[in-house]
């Protein structure tokens, strides 16, 4: 049986989200953007998911903008606002980080458990991007201190991505202008997300033709990936609260059993506050891709940081910014539970991350 310890990088699909696709799989396929009964029908299921949406994420409906996944939600953020200075930390997703620096904007730095430098923000740009979690760590920014810094002038822009599962989004980025999500980190589809985009931010499409989304994202809406987003937003948001004291203990379970375990291991940022389900640590001695590859055969599932840079040669840019060593980043393992993880699951891993380090250890040797 396989031990899935990969929820950051893409968490199962929840039965409810399931359920709440198949007839938009099947029977219900018209195109939403029609005027017959099938179309309007479909229109209908995107106006209640939109509702579902908005109240998951403390927005009006039409404020919620449906996209085709959190990097598209992310580019339209950064590429969508105003002209003038944009900036970001230099720990966020390559989604942030590229789209910042094409448009020739600023990274700004970050403390050494990968919280951004409050002191250090602009208070003249046009857009401030700073993530509401971090997706390789775990780790949680204060947005509230950030939209502090930074003041009402500037549009403050969030990739809560890694964040909603675990954190209460609706408050903690009540501060924030522009909110992305993406449907596949929390028991949704892949290929889905959205972007919060609060009543009078101007915003420049990426995507136009048809005028969907009020002319803030054309396309054919996918009507069963967003019906499935907010059946699962929904039960994560209702349960949150229950599965955050659940997996956290889980989490809290693993590390202490790898740091009896394992000699040489280094829990990353141990005294900041992280997301419930990830577990990121460092390990002297191996290679993140050849342990990678060992727990996978061992049976569990795991990866080195960002499943986005999965299988780059070079350190992560997160740990980078952090200051953490290359040759300790070189060692980095980010083990990451979800709603449907166990006791088994943490079992599994207590065994076999040890097994997997000291092979690869006497191998080296």
């Amino acid at each position: 049986m396989t031990t899935y310890l990969d929820h950051a990088a893409s968490s199962p699909m929840r039965p409810e989200a399931t359920a709440a696709m198949l007839p938009f799989l099947g029977d219900c396929f018209g195109n939403p953007s029609g005027a017959h009964a099938l179309a309007r029908a479909a229109r209908a299921a995107i106006e209640d998911a939109r509702d579902a949406m908005a109240e998951a994420l403390g927005c009006d409906a039409g404020e919620v903008v449906f996209t085709g996944g959190g990097t598209e939600a992310d580019n339209l953020a950064i590429f969508g606002a105003d002209d003038g200075a944009v900036a970001c930390s230099a720990v966020e997703h390559h989604a942030v980080l590229h789209a910042v620096e094409a448009r020739g904007g600023a990274t700004l730095g970050v403390d050494a458990a990968g919280r951004v430098d409050v002191a250090a923000l602009p208070r003249d740009a046009a857009l401030v991007s700073v993530m509401l979690a971090n997706n390789e760590t775990g780790v949680v920014n204060d947005l509230a201190a950030v939209r502090a810094a930074i003041g009402d002038g500037v549009l403050l822009h969030t990739d809560a991505v890694a964040a909603f599962c675990w954190r209460d989004v609706a408050r903690e980025a009540a501060c924030a202008d522009l909110i992305s999500i993406s449907a596949h980190k929390f028991g949704g589809p892949m290929g889905v997300g959205a972007l919060v985009v609060r009543d009078g931010v101007a915003l420049t499409p990426l995507l136009r033709g048809g005028g969907q989304e009020r002319e803030r994202r054309s396309g054919t809406h996918n009507v069963a990936g967003i019906v499935g987003m907010a059946a699962a937003a929904t039960v994560t948001a209702r349960t949150r609260a229950e599965e955050v004291a659940r997996v956290g203990a889980l989490r809290d379970r693993l590390l202490r059993g790898l740091t009896s375990a394992v000699p040489g291991v280094v829990v990353t940022a141990p005294d900041a506050e992280h997301t419930a389900g990830t577990a990121h640590v460092r390990f002297a001695g191996v290679e993140s891709e050849a342990l990678v590859f060992a727990l996978d055969e061992l049976g569990v599932c795991a990866s080195a940081g960002s499943a986005c840079a999965s299988g780059a040669l070079e350190p992560s840019h997160v740990l980078a910014a952090m200051g953490v060593e290359v040759a300790s980043a070189r060692g980095a393992l980010r083990l990451s539970l979800g709603w449907s993880s166990t006791d088994a699951d943490v079992d599994a891993a207590l065994v076999a991350v040890p097994k997997a380090i000291e092979n690869l250890r006497a191998r080296a040797s």
